[in-house]
């Protein structure tokens, strides 16, 4: 499988887009007055105890005070799963400092989500300081390696403070010079965090992580990347220098890119991009996915549309279901979409085909950074799966709601708003003396009232004994209008 990384940079943005055999997977955005905070460790104030909520409040120096819950607050029992987890008013108290780290931004209303088990990830590692003990990433299923690589980190652990640590899948079949070169740098980083945790003032930041092109040369490279294409000269020297100093044997594989068409435009990106935004995703077959993202969950429903097969109706839907699962979870990793999401497959009656729909979903999310974690077919015949979330969706970050509609998605027909105002001409003639009434609306509004409803206008002219002028406005959106009493 082929697979480049493609940096492009302007002055208060910066893309990097995942590209996997000629096809945008992935697409991170940073833009300069709006930096993702995930992974930040702040010197926090608890601003309130909620005892209900089991939770605090904590002002961190963002726009809105961070949510920790009592779940995420170190405690010295926190290994032994068996023990209850004491309420929020024994381990924290109102106007108390304490060092947090955020795990989830700010999403639409809500503050960003912290934790007190701080983690600091590194090439190869990630530094849990809290812990003692040594895991390593599920993904590495070799279990020599597995062992190897416990072995090694647990050694070195024992001689920078026995602390504890995660072995990420970027670490098989790395030498054991590499893992301690991670391990100092960890220390090190770790040695600034705990002084600058002491010194610092309340509601300050004491330790930022990367930003994102060294963040994705750091978390995205793997085996399979063949090239980090950057159009940018200052950020290519960066990240030279970065990975020189953290990842040297990589260097080769960061390329400047100066060609006269934009690196998006080069390999379809923006087009992508563009198709990311639309509810409706067309399958090679025929077929098409719906995509409705909500407050609280995300539904995917699957069409056959034109698709009608060669054979019977049974093996047009499993050949629709197969592809329309291959496409689920790349809209879901390029869509950036979280949290619960239930997805409508075409309805199947051979149990043999619902079981290859799933494990085909199961096997297609096997590349997604992010926790997922599928559950069988519901008697509905649904699927429900969770992916967890850490920063805004695609459409978040790039779109806002729609002033016309207010987010519905749809608007008032012109009749409905006929009616409207005609309803609001007879309150406000009730209402108030005026011998003329003046009514502005949108130009499809008015030329509805003045064409197919002239007759009913010179009715409730007689009606009310009042003149009814109407107005024509661009500005005015379909739902909007005035009366004027003149």
């Amino acid at each position: 499988m082929s697979e480049e990384i493609l940096v492009n940079v302007t002055p208060r943005e910066t893309r990097v887009a995942v590209v996997e055999n000629g096809m945008l997977q992935e697409l991170h955005i940073e833009r300069g007055w709006r930096r993702g905070v995930v992974g930040n460790i702040y010197k926090g104030r608890v601003q309130r105890v909620m005892p209900g909520m089991q939770a605090a409040f904590v002002e961190v120096g963002l726009e809105r005070a961070a949510f920790l819950h009592a779940n995420d607050v170190v405690r010295p029992d926190a290994d032994d799963p068996q023990s209850p987890v004491p309420s929020i008013v024994d381990l924290l108290r109102d106007g108390q400092e304490i060092v947090v780290q955020v795990v989830k931004d700010p999403i639409g209303t809500k503050g960003a989500r912290l934790t007190t088990q701080i983690s600091i990830p590194s090439r190869y590692l990630v530094l849990l300081p809290q812990s003692r003990t040594v895991g390593v990433s599920a993904r590495i299923e070799d279990e020599a390696e597995r062992q190897r690589l416990k072995s090694i980190v647990s050694e070195l652990a024992a001689a920078h403070g026995g602390h504890g640590y995660i072995v990420r899948t970027n670490a098989e079949g790395q030498p054991a010079e590499a893992l301690a070169e991670d391990i100092a740098y960890l220390s090190r980083v770790w040695n600034v965090v705990e002084r600058r945790g002491l010194e610092a003032p309340p509601c300050s930041i004491i330790y930022e992580d990367l930003s994102l092109p060294l963040r994705s040369v750091r978390d995205l490279i793997r085996k399979d990347v063949e090239k980090v294409r950057v159009d940018s000269r200052d950020t290519y020297d960066r990240l030279q220098a970065f990975v020189a100093k953290y990842m040297p044997v990589l260097a080769e594989k960061i390329e400047l890119y100066t060609g006269d068409r934009p690196i998006f435009d080069l390999y379809g990106v923006e087009d992508e991009i563009g198709r990311a935004l639309d509810k409706q995703v067309p399958l090679k077959s025929g077929g098409y996915l719906v995509i409705d993202q909500t407050e609280a969950m995300t539904t995917i429903d699957v069409n056959t549309g034109s698709f009608l097969g060669q054979r019977n109706l049974e093996e047009t839907v499993y050949r629709t279901n197969l592809e329309a699962a291959q496409a689920v979870a790349r809209q879901l990793r390029l869509r950036n979409l979280g949290g619960i999401i239930i997805i409508d497959f075409i309805d199947m009656a051979d149990p043999e085909h619902r079981r290859q729909v799933l494990r085909t979903l199961e096997k297609s999310l096997a590349r997604d950074h992010a926790k997922t974690t599928v559950y069988d077919f519901s008697p509905l015949g649904l699927v429900e799966m969770t992916r967890k979330r850490t920063v805004e969706s695609l459409e978040r970050q790039l779109s806002e709601t729609c002033p016309q509609c207010g987010g519905r998605g749809t608007v008032k027909t012109a009749e409905t708003v006929t009616y409207e105002i005609f309803r609001e001409i007879t309150r406000a003639v009730r209402q108030f003396e005026a011998a003329r009434l003046l009514v502005i609306a949108s130009p499809k509004v008015v030329a509805r009232i003045t064409e197919e409803e002239s007759a009913a206008v010179a009715e409730l002219e007689e009606f009310l004994g009042k003149t009814i002028r109407f107005q024509a406005d661009e500005q005015y959106m379909q739902e909007q209008f005035d009366v004027v009493l003149l």
